[in-house]
């Protein structure tokens, strides 16, 4: 099944353990983002703004208690987090968590018990991750926020809305008069279809002006628009 929206920085020096855990969160449906210290992870959490971190405590560059204070800290994030580590101290344990994690994973570790876990942590903390990402694309509703890899969109109410509702529907094919009842609930009797095709229309220009971005909306001939999520 799918995780809808959810994408996942792994921050993990260990070249092989980084992609065994990405090979398992892809088979879950996650989206994977990839790091291999912490002044990478920064950067990268700057200009993906995941979902979900999971991160060696032990890394070059800056420490993943450096990085996790800066997340929970200067970033004021509260973003699930799951730590990494070969230490099996107790002590250790308690001052990950006392970091900020979400939970606290020891080396070695099951891959498969591993996505459990960022399930697990993701159901415990669905209030806090209220957005969704695609491919460096993310909206967030409560803020009424929409980025682009980190960069602000400037979209109109109507845009923003459109764009939250095509990407609650990946991959389906959302008819004018659906689009209409979300964006005009109390009149869309009195608006025409035509209308839909105006703010598709204004939003992919907008998007269109970021360097590299997917064509994420597709007409569909005689039936209406889809967001491409793959």
């Amino acid at each position: 099944m799918k995780s809808k929206g959810k994408t996942i920085l792994i921050v993990e020096d260990d070249r092989k353990i980084r992609q065994l855990i990405k090979i398992y969160l892809e088979k879950a449906g996650f989206e994977v983002w990839e790091a291999e210290d912490g002044v990478v992870g920064q950067q990268m959490f700057e200009r993906y703004d995941p979902c979900f971190v999971i991160m060696d405590l032990m890394l070059p560059g800056q420490s993943g208690e450096a990085l996790c204070q800066w997340i929970r800290g200067e970033m004021k994030s509260d973003v699930p987090l799951i730590i990494l580590t070969a230490k099996v101290d107790e002590q250790e344990r308690i001052k990950g968590l006392l970091l900020g994690a979400d939970d606290y994973v020891t080396k070695p570790f099951s891959p498969q018990e591993l996505v459990v876990r960022v399930e697990t942590v993701l159901r415990r903390t669905a209030h806090r991750c209220s957005k969704i990402s695609y491919k460096g694309l993310t909206v967030k509703p409560i803020r009424g926020e929409a980025k682009y890899r980190g960069e602000l969109i400037s979209l109109t109410q109507h845009e923003f809305r459109l764009l939250y509702y095509l990407m609650k529907h990946p991959n389906q094919i959302v008819t004018r008069e659906q689009i209409l009842e979300e964006l005009y609930p109390n009149d869309e009797k009195f608006v025409i279809e035509r209308t839909v095709d105006v703010h598709v229309s204004k939003l992919r220009e907008k998007l269109k002006k970021f360097e590299g971005i997917p064509e994420f909306i597709e007409t569909v001939r005689g039936m209406g628009y889809r967001f491409v999520s793959f």
